[in-house]
């Protein structure tokens, strides 16, 4: 049975590697030629730790210190980075280092799920920011300020506020910079949730202000997953990296290490790429306006912010669902006409509501998107 099972695998193509991919999960992940290279060469288990003394950002063979310690700090402007399994492994670090049970945590209604996991997981309680509800669900970030003197006069700890910048469903870019404002005023901490920001476009945490941010490799970094990473003033290091009494070279929030092979070395592999990337932010931003008022044009709904300012959007088709309630394949006929053209991205039984990236796509790729969409409308 097991060798049956190993030979089906083993000849199982990964076909939708080589089609047009809009799915905004994937396409700041997909890896360079170099790291797919690296990911060979350093795929076996513990293979990054050949020459380890004792923790994963000292070891300098291959040359993880000098990319923890050096490299990264520059590139996302923090005094200290340290790498996690995901963006929600290091929001959690963060939550449960720094807050104690019963703290509040202020968050915008658009924050990812993993936020109020990491949070429940910490045993805080949590404090939304509304949006603006529909079509922008643009978080006023006033608000913050509100939310904290309400806490305040129920004499509430507020242990820190997170922002969500862009959100994973909108795509909508907050004004940063005023919740620093006011995270400073009031002399709570300020986490960034930039998991679709770091390593798609420039982000220096130094010159946005806040006390933390995370990222994530394998959805905006060129890298295999899961990997993510921590930025951080240095204020912090003690706090968030505070040593074990019983492993003196051990973190206690880390677990000792974290990212132990083939995540860390794509996300090596890939960076310099990556850097020269985030240069061309303004072309990716020009190429999402684009194609959204190219879509809008046959009655699909851009809802977030306008004029949008990231990749991933978020849209609305009465058309499509009206289609779908009628087609055969019923809500499932938008990803297989899509498939069928060689696209990817749209999930399994969306049509009403959907989301997309055209990051990693061409314009001449995202024109054959457009008419495809257009073909399905017409047909149906």
């Amino acid at each position: 049975m097991a060798d049956e099972y190993l030979k089906k695998f083993i000849n199982m193509e990964r076909k939708t590697k080589k089609m047009i991919n809009i799915d905004p999960l994937q396409t700041g992940g997909i890896l360079t030629n170099e790291a797919r290279q690296a990911l060979i060469e350093w795929g076996d288990g513990y293979s990054v730790c050949d020459f380890c003394l004792g923790k994963l950002d000292e070891i300098k063979t291959p040359p993880i210190y000098d990319f923890v310690h050096k490299i990264l700090p520059e590139f996302i402007g923090a005094d200290r980075v340290c790498l996690t399994h995901g963006a929600r492994e290091g929001k959690f670090m963060i939550m449960h280092a720094i807050a104690k049970p019963g703290d509040f945590i202020i968050i915008d209604k658009n924050a990812h799920y993993t936020t109020y996991i990491a949070a429940e997981r910490a045993g805080l309680k949590i404090k939304e920011v509304e949006n603006s509800g529909y079509p922008e669900f643009k978080i006023d970030v006033d608000k913050y300020e509100n939310t904290i003197n309400e806490l305040k006069e129920k004499k509430a700890n507020i242990a820190l506020l997170l922002l969500t910048w862009p959100d994973g469903n909108y795509g909508n870019l907050p004004d940063v910079k005023k919740v620093v404002e006011i995270s400073k005023q009031y002399k709570i901490p300020l986490l960034i949730n930039a998991a679709y920001a770091i390593g798609r476009m420039p982000v220096k945490m130094n010159e946005i202000g806040a006390d933390f941010i995370v990222g994530s490799g394998h959805k905006s970094m060129a890298s295999a997953g899961p990997i993510g990473l921590i930025g951080m003033k240095k204020e912090w290091e003690d706090v968030v990296l505070k040593k074990s009494q019983y492993f003196k070279g051990k973190n206690i929030e880390e677990l000792g290490c974290t990212v132990r092979g083939v995540p860390i070395i794509t996300l090596m592999a890939s960076l310099s790429y990556v850097t020269e990337r985030v240069k061309k932010w303004s072309e990716q931003v020009e190429k999402a306006r684009w194609f959204s008022e190219e879509l809008e044009k046959f009655g699909i709904k851009q809802l977030g912010e306008k004029p949008h300012n990231h990749d991933l959007m978020f849209f609305e088709s009465e058309k499509l669902y009206e289609i779908s309630k009628k087609h055969k394949e019923g809500g499932f006929f938008l990803y297989k006409e899509l498939k069928e053209n060689n696209i990817w991205g749209i999930k399994p039984g969306l049509t009403k509501h959907f989301k997309l990236s055209t990051f990693a796509a061409t314009r001449e790729e995202l024109e054959k998107v457009l008419q495809i969409f257009e073909n399905i409308l017409k047909k149906n």
